[in-house]
């Protein structure tokens, strides 16, 4: 990746919007391995570079906020992640329907943020609404709705509801069952 990067940085404008794609995935690359630092840079000037060759309301803007907040919430930064999540989320709702499947990654990110700071009530809020999306946008069963309802169920087992946390979990339960092979 890092070839590849300096060929590019050699035949191309330092800020040139295919860089930008380099470095997302340079930025990737550094979280998976644990080098936050790294990543929080190679994404932010990714960042940059977009926001000077794109429009402020394209979707590649969000997609960057988004990485940054995922840097951050590794990095225990929850307040500065949830920043980047509410900015990813804003761009979306400018240039998206409002049940956009695409929404559902910065309401989870909103919801991580805001569950790791133990505010539980907003939490929850995030959580449901990316669950509602993706109860329109998907079939019933579709194995991506657990991540949502063991969300919502880890709400509300720390929210000391286990009731309604037991509801979640079995709904989670049966996704998990369904999508196992027989």
């Amino acid at each position: 990746m890092k070839n590849h990067l300096l060929f590019i940085k050699k035949t191309l404008p330092p800020n040139h919007i295919n860089l930008a794609t380099s470095y997302t995935g340079i930025g990737s690359a550094y979280e998976s391995m644990g080098d936050y630092p790294k990543a929080l840079a190679a994404h932010e000037k990714a960042l940059t570079i977009r926001q000077h060759s794109l429009p402020s309301n394209h979707l590649d803007l969000a997609a960057s906020c988004k990485n940054i907040g995922n840097v951050y919430h590794s990095m225990g930064d929850y307040p500065k992640s949830l920043s980047y999540y509410e900015k990813s989320l804003a761009i979306y709702q400018k240039t998206l329907p409002p049940h956009h499947i695409n929404l559902v990654t910065s309401y989870m990110g909103i919801g991580n943020a805001h569950y790791s700071m133990n505010d539980y009530p907003k939490a929850l809020s995030a959580h449901e609404k990316a669950l509602e999306i993706q109860q329109r946008a998907l079939p019933p069963n579709h194995p991506d709705l657990d991540t949502s309802y063991n969300k919502i169920g880890m709400v509300y087992y720390s929210m000391a509801d286990y009731p309604k946390a037991l509801s979640y979990f079995e709904k989670e339960l049966a996704i998990k069952q369904q999508s196992l092979p027989h």
